[in-house]
């Protein structure tokens, strides 16, 4: 059975005792591995926490696989594994004991045999291997950005069990229930903290003996009965209706203390926030905070906190290349191109803070793409081969300006932000016009500041620059593409969690210090944010001009954009929807779902472009239902406990009667 979550689901190619690997695709049409623990292991808190943390361990082991998603708080736990990372679950499941076989295979042994066979019972693991202190809040590439384990459970080592027994049900399905025999399980190292040891089963009885032989034959023996035999006692009814009666009492109160803990138990309310009830209604955003993050973590909150006012930046340059001694015009016609990046929303006013090379390139770096845009021109027109592209773009930088219409002018630029999913060129509705502001320079920060001509969007919270610590752990997020053609690509927002590896004040990109992270999410996140736990911009991403290939791997500290909005007169704050919106959010992330889904309807019907609110709005609405639906308190514990009370009466008075009957008759 296909476990709920954020992927589609295609064939299962693994099985085992305890869960099921299967092949999947996510939204992007990309092919992963799931592995689920299934049946009574994926009800048993000792199996769920075992399942954790052995994919814990192999994502901190040097050169192990690392999901990049997983819930280990669905009721049936999950871990996703990209495809190309190979045997991952099989490793998974082999660090539990349980190795994997192919689903379509037949089951092995005699036939007449096979349901008798027993359950596998776990060899003797070796010594438990502890996992190294996580470096990232979440797990893989959606860990809490609150550096708390997704699921909350313990990290403590999976310990490595051995094969086990060779037994095969005789359906040819993976057995799904615990570890059968009386040698303790692969998962007690968890419990205990100690190594698990497999005692050896007990020797089998004795076969059950057959008829007695008879007694040997005595030769004195007289058919005569030389004794009389005493009369029968007296039967003891009374004694034997007081321990009848006794039976009765201890049954009925066994009885129903069972039942009542069993229906308590199956009466009591869900927990607010079950792991499978993902928003059934997708925001045309796309992006989807409960599949990039453990679903009800830290790092989902934040994301879900931040991610409506961030925003996709698409700058439009139009001017004419020229001889630089001259001025004659390398072509008659203008030289048209664009530059993509993020950015997010401070204020209710609508102003956007994004990358300054992005929207305010410099003079040469505008000439080079400007050049490149030409030579493209010439290339598709046969005028120019691909391969001689690069030469001639540099044969011609220094002695080329790029200019407006007239010499003496500057070339023309415009800026368009789209909310949620964004399409690249796109120049009207539901893109929305800006014009630069303010801009600091690339050695001071590299950031600009955009009015555009909407207000009431929804806006981000501006955080401390102290949560950015080497060796700390950052959400970063900001837009992404998979398509090929980027001239009208479909662009959505994308995040993961990083760590922050090192601060340099000597960046050669100005004063103001960078701090560098382990990874990035491409070329289009500069002007993108990094998180805090509670979902405020710390830092904004640029790119890394010392190393890393160019790679958007640098944060700009939060203390830069604060100064730059100083400087224009801008002072960053929430609007009324923004802060209704987080309210929502907090009802929604503890369980208060009536709150939730009031509040949050509020922010959806109130148009200021927050496509999560409706998204996290019907989720609440869908787990109001679920709990509506959950079977009332069950009376049975009354009923049970009147029926004991009248067994104990049954008692006392079968008591009253025996005593009356011991009494010496005179």
């Amino acid at each position: 059975m296909q476990p709920e979550g954020p992927y589609r689901f295609t064939e299962a190619s693994g099985v085992c005792q305890v869960g099921s690997v299967w092949w999947a695709v996510d939204g992007q049409d990309r092919l992963l591995t799931i592995a689920v623990l299934e049946g009574a292991a994926a009800a048993d808190r000792p199996w769920r926490e075992a399942f954790t943390n052995a994919a814990d361990t192999l994502a901190q082991t040097p050169g192990g696989p690392r999901y990049v998603n997983a819930d280990f708080a669905a009721a049936r736990p999950w871990v996703a594994y990209p495809a190309e990372v190979e045997n991952a679950a099989d490793k998974l499941f082999g660090l539990l004991g349980m190795p994997l076989r192919s689903p379509h295979l037949e089951p092995v042994g005699d036939p007449a045999t096979r349901g008798a066979t027993p359950a596998p019972t776990p060899a003797t693991p070796t010594t438990p291997i502890t996992p190294a202190t996580p470096t990232s809040g979440v797990p893989g590439s959606a860990v809490p950005a609150s550096g708390q384990p997704a699921s909350g459970v313990p990290a403590s080592g999976v310990p490595v069990s051995g094969t086990p027994s060779s037994a095969v049900p005789a359906s040819g399905a993976p057995v799904s229930g615990m570890p059968g025999s009386g040698a303790p399980p692969v998962w007690a190292a968890h419990a205990t903290g100690s190594p698990v040891v497999a005692t050896a089963p007990a020797e089998p009885p004795a076969a059950h003996p057959g008829f007695a032989d008879p007694p040997p034959h005595d030769p004195f023996a007289s058919p005569a009965r030389r004794i009389q035999p005493s009369p029968p006692p007296r039967p003891r009814t009374g004694l034997r209706l007081g321990v009848a009666a006794l039976a009765l009492v201890v049954l009925a109160a066994g009885g129903g203390l069972a039942a009542w803990a069993v229906t308590r138990g199956a009466d009591a309310p869900s927990p607010a926030g079950p792991a499978g009830a993902f928003p059934t209604v997708t925001p045309a955003a796309g992006f989807r905070p409960w599949s990039q993050a453990a679903p009800y973590s830290a790092q989902e909150r934040a994301l879900a906190t931040a991610a409506p006012g961030l925003v996709f930046v698409e700058a439009v340059f139009n001017g004419y290349l020229r001889d630089g001694r001259t001025g004659a015009l390398l072509n008659p016609t203008p030289v048209t191109f664009q530059r993509r990046c993020s950015g997010f929303v401070v204020d209710p006013a609508g102003h956007v803070l994004t990358n300054g090379q992005c929207v305010a390139p410099d003079e040469p770096v505008a000439r080079e793409r400007a050049l490149y845009t030409l030579g493209r021109i010439l290339v598709a027109g046969k005028k120019l081969t691909s391969g001689a592209l690069d030469g001639w773009v540099r044969s011609r930088t220094a002695g080329t300006r790029f200019t407006g219409k007239e010499p003496d002018r500057p070339p023309s630029s415009q800026v368009f932000v789209q909310l949620n999913q964004a399409t690249g060129g796109l120049t009207g509705t539901p893109a929305i016009a800006g014009e630069v502001v303010r801009t600091r320079a690339a050695d001071a920060g590299d950031l600009a500041l955009v009015k555009v001509a909407r207000p009431d969007l929804p806006a981000v919270e501006l955080g401390d620059a102290a949560a950015l610590t080497p060796g700390g752990v950052v959400a970063v997020a900001g837009y992404h593409t998979v398509d090929a053609d980027f001239r009208d690509a479909t662009y959505t927002l994308r995040s993961k969690t990083v760590q922050v590896t090192d601060t340099d004040t000597d960046t050669g990109q100005g004063p103001v210090p960078l701090f560098r992270i382990g990874d990035d999410i491409g070329i289009y996140s500069h002007g993108g944010v990094a998180l805090d736990p509670a979902g405020r911009v710390v830092g904004v991403l640029t790119n890394d001009r010392s190393g890393a290939g160019g790679a958007n791997r640098a944060v700009v500290p939060v203390t830069a954009a604060r100064e730059l909005l100083a400087e224009a007169g801008v002072t960053p704050a929430l609007g009324d929807a923004d802060r209704l919106y987080r309210r929502g959010l907090d009802a929604y992330f503890t369980g208060r779902d009536d709150t939730a889904v009031s509040q949050l309807d509020a922010v959806a019907r109130g148009g200021n472009g927050n496509e999560l609110a409706e998204a996290y709005r019907q989720s609440a609405a869908d787990r109001q239902q679920l709990t509506a639906a959950a079977p009332e308190q069950s009376n049975l514990p009354m009923v049970l406990f009147s029926g004991l009370g009248g067994a104990l009466l049954a008692a006392l008075a079968i008591g009253v009667v025996l005593l009356a009957r011991r009494r010496p008759r005179r």
